[in-house]
């Protein structure tokens, strides 16, 4: 992807609105202001300009103008910010005029962030926290991509990096200089003890729960007999008509999912077909064996068979449903409800978002998606051959490796094709 060009888009919600920012990044931005506004306003002070079309002086519009020279911008480049009336016709008629500078073209999808990172302004990491952040739709999933946005991950993968240079250079030390009496030596116990340390915090990092689980949702499947009140239950939850309700045995053949946010915590309610052995209607029994597959790839089930009866899974909740009617709730029940009238609905909600907080990674820390894992998988690996080798060449190898692992993980090393599957993701404007 070409950077010699300036880029420009929309960067704000799409018109009509209130307020349309149109942003403009490159060596050509502030060019475009001076031909639009007559003038190039003094850094990082809102100016009111009015906009007029360089070929024809036709008014264009009346707006707030910010520049930001480079390298102190959002981009690394000289930018520029045009706060535009929101309406549709606008937006368009300033756009066709930016476009007819020379050197300037609408910008790709990501192009903003991704010449931020080409830049220096950030690193992977803080790119993919930006994109989650942008994509949050629950107070979970906006901390933790705050926090990996705000480069908390980031700066424990630098102290990182930075020990296992220190390891480096002790290892160099070793193999370069130990028969000289000017250089210490015999740093074995120092580099194995340093390594180890290192190990343990990249596998704590490891063994947290995935971001995969934030974004996505926590998988709460209801399961039991046929007639026990799943789909009444279902809709209950996520308030509203979301399964079919019938008395008739076997209604529910395929699985019903249902995202939802509760307590700020995204979680994807799945409601199963009945659970019977004598059914002999082929389309009922491969949903039966969906039923299945579904408690087993479940984190949280929702039993409402009998007590005992249900999968043996860590996170299952007894539920006795039907108290409305049922004045004798099944023995064992860590929570009756009663998805006609309500009862208990709230209650089963809020004990569900507080078994799901134990299988999420804390507020207050990051959570690491499948490509870092990947890499601190990778960087874990190396260090504990470091740990075990007595080898000084092959410690060094291993610490290398390491360091290659770590530069992958922040984009200090990468691939083109890995910058387009990460920044393709945006949207166009940033």
């Amino acid at each position: 992807m070409p950077t010699a060009d300036t880029i420009f888009a929309l960067s704000s919600g799409a018109p009509p609105a209130a307020i349309a920012i149109v942003r403009v990044s490159g060596a050509a931005a502030f060019d475009v202001v001076r031909g639009l506004a007559g003038r190039v306003p003094a850094a990082r002070r809102a100016s009111l300009c009015v906009l007029r079309s360089p070929e024809n002086k036709e008014l264009l519009d009346q707006a707030l103008v910010l520049v930001f020279p480079g390298p102190d911008s959002a981009t690394g480049e000289d930018l520029a910010e045009l706060h535009l009336h929101g309406g549709r016709a606008v937006v368009r008629a300033v756009e066709i005029v930016i476009n007819a500078f020379e050197g300037v073209r609408q910008a790709e999808a990501g192009e903003f962030t991704r010449r931020a990172f080409a830049n220096g302004r950030m690193d992977l990491n803080e790119a993919e926290g930006l994109a989650d952040l942008l994509s949050a739709e629950t107070e979970w999933q906006r901390r933790s991509a705050s926090l990996m946005f705000g480069g908390a991950f980031s700066t424990a993968i630098e102290t990182f990096r930075q020990e296992v240079l220190h390891l480096s250079a002790l290892t160099e030390a070793e193999l370069d200089f130990s028969d000289e009496g000017d250089v210490e030596t015999q740093n074995d116990k120092a580099i194995k003890s340093s390594c180890q340390s290192l190990l343990h915090r990249i596998e704590r990092i490891i063994s947290s729960p995935p971001a995969e689980k934030l974004k996505d949702g926590l998988r709460v499947v209801l399961g039991g007999p046929p007639n026990s009140g799943k789909s009444t239950l279902l809709n209950a939850l996520v308030d509203r008509d979301a399964a079919i309700v019938s008395d008739i045995a076997g209604t529910t053949r395929d699985m019903i999912e249902v995202p939802v946010g509760v307590e700020g915590i995204a979680l994807l309610f799945t409601d199963t077909a009945g659970l019977r052995d004598d059914s002999a209607d082929v389309i009922e029994r491969i949903g039966i064996d969906r039923s299945h597959a579904a408690m087993r790839q479940a984190d949280i089930v929702l039993w409402l068979g009998p007590t005992g009866a249900g999968p043996d899974h860590p996170n299952l909740i007894e539920v006795a449903t039907k108290s409305d009617v049922d004045v004798d709730p099944k023995p064992g029940a860590e929570i009756a409800v009663s998805g006609i009238t309500g009862d208990g609905v709230a209650e089963l909600r809020h004990l569900v978002a507080e078994k799901a907080k134990t299988l999420l990674p804390p507020p207050d820390e990051f959570a690491v998606n499948a490509r870092q894992r990947l890499f601190l998988t990778a960087t874990a690996a190396a260090l504990a051959a470091c740990r075990e080798s007595d080898d000084w060449l092959i410690i060094a190898e291993n610490l290398r490796l390491s360091r290659r692992a770590l530069d992958d993980l922040t984009g200090r090393a990468h691939t083109e094709e890995l910058l387009d599957n990460i920044f393709g993701k945006f949207c166009v404007g940033k």
